[in-house]
């Protein structure tokens, strides 16, 4: 497996990035290995080249072949427009890692070789560039609509999958619809759940409540004999196990992602204050059992979240992501090839082979 990896996007790009890429070592495999074996995988660094090779030297890494370099000279800055930037910056990592990511979609075609071609693309920079670049580049899986960001919630109840959380703000009924069998896709084969329970985010669980998108695509998903759908899912619900998946629009998503991230963090940060005001000897014992809840809960942890839809493996990871978060990505774009989950979704949505032929 290839994997291209934005070393500059990001608000701790280049050197977070480059340091989670070196720490994911273990993960591709022996050095030297079958290129053709299941566990080689290769990480192609995009980027300054002078800052990834220095890098790579530091890292005692430099000439191993399981890493590879693709220079660029322009990096698409996190406030930028998306559009515009896309345009004007065409030797940007971002752009790169897209049209690597496009020859592995169309098998080599275009203007990247089939030897260069990856398999996965992950970048931590302007989401709304990653998005729109791998949705030029990639395109859509036969009979997807609007790819979706899908993440994974960690609860008291065990985890539960949110689709969008940023890539559709203004999305449609049918989006909608197709996220909550997008990512029942997902839960299935990453997290393990047989048969998801689907919800669809709303302010109450009457079934006169929400917005016209909200009912419409609650009437959809209860129409649907091929969903597990067990109704609305209020925010305060949604760590409570009502569901394992949960469908939004994109700009609500985002919010309720952000929200359960600071809530988490501040949450723990206080309990560990608290405690060592009241005891330091005490806090010093329960330090290990804080450490071990807090990372169930540290989306560091969890790395970065896949843009469903997409015709091809592309990981969203937060702007502030650590070394950790990407090594963490790597792994799971690892994982997501391993489950076959594009072909799944394309089979779930009732695509054709004539169909799927078409969708590349």
């Amino acid at each position: 497996m290839r994997i291209a990896l934005d070393v500059m996007g990001g608000d701790n790009a280049p050197d977070a990035i480059l340091s989670g890429a070196l720490a994911a070592a273990d993960l591709l495999g022996p050095a030297g290995a079958d290129a053709a074996a299941d566990d080689a995988h290769t990480v192609v660094l995009i980027g300054d080249r002078g800052i990834i090779e220095e890098g790579l030297e530091e890292g005692g890494l430099a000439g191993d072949p399981r890493y590879e370099i693709e220079a660029t000279t322009e990096v698409i800055g996190m406030a930028e427009s998306p559009t515009k930037a896309l345009r004007g910056k065409s030797d940007s990592s971002i752009v790169r890692m897209a049209e690597l990511g496009r020859g592995s979609a169309r098998g080599g075609a275009g203007t990247v070789s089939a030897d260069k071609a990856c398999d996965a693309i992950i970048s931590a920079g302007n989401t709304g560039a990653c998005v729109a670049a791998a949705q030029m580049q990639l395109r859509r899986l036969p009979g997807v609509h609007r790819p979706g960001i899908a993440v994974v919630l960690p609860t008291f109840h065990g985890p539960v999958v949110v689709c969008d959380v940023g890539a559709n703000p203004e999305p449609r009924a049918q989006h909608l619809h197709q996220y909550a069998h997008m990512a029942s896709v997902y839960a299935e084969r990453i997290i393990g759940v047989e048969d998801p329970k689907v919800s669809v985010m709303n302010i109450g669980g009457e079934e006169e409540k929400g917005t016209p998108l909200v009912r419409e695509t609650n009437a959809l998903c209860r129409g649907d004999e091929g969903l597990n759908y067990v109704g609305y899912v209020e925010g305060r619900e949604l760590f409570e196990g009502k569901a394992n998946v949960v469908v939004t629009e994109g700009f609500t998503g985002n919010v309720v992602l952000k929200l359960a991230e600071g809530l988490s963090a501040g949450i723990f940060k206080l309990i560990a204050h608290e405690i060592f005001e009241t005891d330091p000897e005490l806090a010093m014992k329960f330090e290990p059992v804080v450490k071990k809840i807090y990372a169930k809960h540290d989306y560091h942890e969890y790395g970065g979240a896949p843009l469903l839809g997409a015709n091809g493996i592309c990981m969203i990871c937060h702007g502030s992501s650590e070394p950790r978060t990407i090594r963490n990505t790597i792994r799971n774009a690892i994982a997501y090839q391993k489950s076959g989950i594009n072909e799944a979704i394309v089979e779930r949505l009732g695509c054709s082979d004539h169909a799927r032929g078409a969708g590349r």
